[in-house]
């Protein structure tokens, strides 16, 4: 039995995420009306899609904004999940299931969809990791409720820019000979985003009698060792070395996928711990409703291919760190005209560029990645590295597009807060601080008509702890922002006086022509 045809009225939570992000195009693809629910409706700004959809601001733990997102719509997609914000997060996860239950019952919604994750069959709830288990409760909460829903079970997602892909994609590259935790020999069903998205959005037209659960995966068993081979001989590399020891426990192990690749160890621990049973589909079922096409579902070495191929090609449309943690809704933002909450430290940095507006708004916009700070740049790696140490992103984020940022990017470790194509760039610090930090960057031009760069860091420190770090660094300023200014400004005049810009990392700055 196929799903319908139909044309329906779709609200998406968690737009701004990886799975999300890419959801939102094909439901729109698919002739339906979307409706997206995020707490900042302007990181949906720069999407290709913006135009199409109606974002409404709010949250899944906020009642209120939940019911107004909900009215009028056929289908809801739950694609939130707390992971991250606290060690509480079981409880936010699960208040926040509830309240959407509840609020679509009221709103008389068709039908729920949820991607939750694949559990392991005969093994106890209690005995799963909290990331695992959280996933179980809140698929369990929307089977219980009385909208019909429909729970999507996946274990590893491969797609250009998922946690799971980017964590297989450097722990293979970066070590060619690696010791690694017993469960490398777990077997896991791996599927491709695509198949993931196509089961999502057939999913919106299930019959109303189907209220169930549905396992998804490609046609492959894989242990994460094969996969790691697997990639090798699809990346081209030569096959990698492997030696399991079973002392190098989920959370030894999270450290050490932490400082080996992008993804920092908040992140990778559910992973790892995700991996310590087998994870493997016990039916298929969800071919009766969404029917397969040839091919599909795609082989683990097609969907990596096209993984690499996106990444190669800089086609990546979202990924894992789209989704920010959120901060307090208190959280002061550097726009405010009052700062009642306390200091506000400044370091503003002002001077004129031999060099027209579009050659500045050039380099500003490709700051970061591989283009470096452009300043003193074993302070910023001295700085990534204490910063993963601490639990934290580091700078192996890098960008998502190696030219082009939209608001809601990830930069390192900085997160696009707003960006005015031409003339602004303020990044919101995801670094662990003992407060709240921003960085801005203004392209305009002084009475004369010259171009002028501003640049302002701004710290909002969180008890004395905040004053004494923002005392304790402030000395380093001249160089690593005073540093950074002069080296932005010499970057944009480079064209013109032939001089290669300063303080840059080992890699070449990519220039393109400015866009008109």
């Amino acid at each position: 039995m196929s799903v319908r045809p139909e044309s329906l009225h779709c609200l998406v939570t968690g737009a701004s995420g990886y799975v999300g992000g890419r959801l939102v195009p094909e439901l729109l693809d698919a002739g339906h009306r979307v409706r997206c629910l995020v707490r900042t409706p302007g990181k949906l700004r720069d999407h290709p899609w913006a135009p199409r959809v109606e974002p409404v601001r709010g949250d899944v733990t906020d009642a209120a904004s939940v019911r107004a997102a909900l009215r009028g719509v056929d289908v809801g997609y739950y694609l939130v999940h707390a992971l991250g914000t606290g060690r509480d997060f079981e409880e936010t996860d699960r208040r926040a299931a509830r309240t959407f239950a509840v609020e679509a019952h009221a709103a008389g919604v068709r039908r729920i969809v949820y991607l939750g994750g694949l559990t392991p069959h005969g093994v106890p709830e209690r005995s799963l990791s909290p990331h695992l288990r959280s996933r179980a409760e809140v698929g369990r909460i929307f089977l219980d409720a009385p909208v019909p829903a429909a729970v999507l079970r996946a274990a590893v997602v491969i797609g250009s820019g998922s946690a799971s892909f980017e964590m297989l994609r450097y722990l293979t590259e970066r070590l060619p000979v690696m010791v690694t935790p017993s469960w490398v020999h777990t077997r896991t069903q791996p599927i491709g985003i695509r198949d993931v998205l196509r089961y999502l959005v057939g999913s919106a037209g299930l019959p109303a009698a189907v209220d169930r659960a549905f396992d998804i995966g490609g046609p492959d068993v894989l242990t994460y060792r094969d996969m790691m081979h697997r990639y090798a001989a699809v990346a081209g590399l030569p096959r990698r070395v492997v030696f399991p020891v079973p002392v190098l426990t989920p959370r030894l192990s999270s450290h050490w996928v932490g400082l080996v690749t992008p993804v920092p160890a908040p992140i990778a621990r559910p992973l790892t711990e995700s991996l310590r049973h087998e994870v493997v589909c016990r039916e298929h079922d969800i071919a009766r409703y969404v029917p397969d096409l040839p091919g599909r579902p795609l082989p683990f070495d097609e969907a990596l291919a096209l993984a690499l191929r996106r990444v190669r090609e800089a086609q990546v449309a979202t990924r894992w760190s789209s989704a920010a943690v959120p901060g307090a809704p208190s959280d002061p933002l550097p726009t405010d005209p009052d700062w009642a909450g306390g200091s506000l430290y400044e370091d503003v940095r002002e001077l004129p560029v031999d060099a027209s507006p579009a050659a500045l708004w050039q380099v500003v916009e490709g700051i970061g990645g591989d283009n470096g700070w452009y300043s003193f740049p074993l302070a910023w790696a001295v700085r990534g590295w204490l910063d993963r140490f601490a639990g934290g992103v580091g700078l192996r984020r890098g960008r998502r597009d190696a030219e082009r940022l939209r608001a809601g990017d990830s930069l390192d470790f900085w997160r696009v807060e707003e960006i005015e194509p031409g003339r602004l760039l303020r990044l919101r610090a995801e670094m662990r601080l003992p407060g709240l930090a921003w960085l801005e960057m203004h392209v305009g031009a002084d009475d004369a008509g010259r171009t002028r760069y501003r640049q302002r860091a701004l710290f909002h420190p969180r008890g004395l702890l905040g004053h004494a770090y923002w005392w304790s660094v402030s000395p380093f300023h001249a160089v690593v922002f005073g540093g950074m200014a002069r080296n932005i400004a010499h970057a944009a005049a480079a064209p013109h006086t032939g001089a290669p810009p300063a303080g840059r990392r080992r890699h070449a700055v990519r220039r393109r022509a400015p866009r008109r």
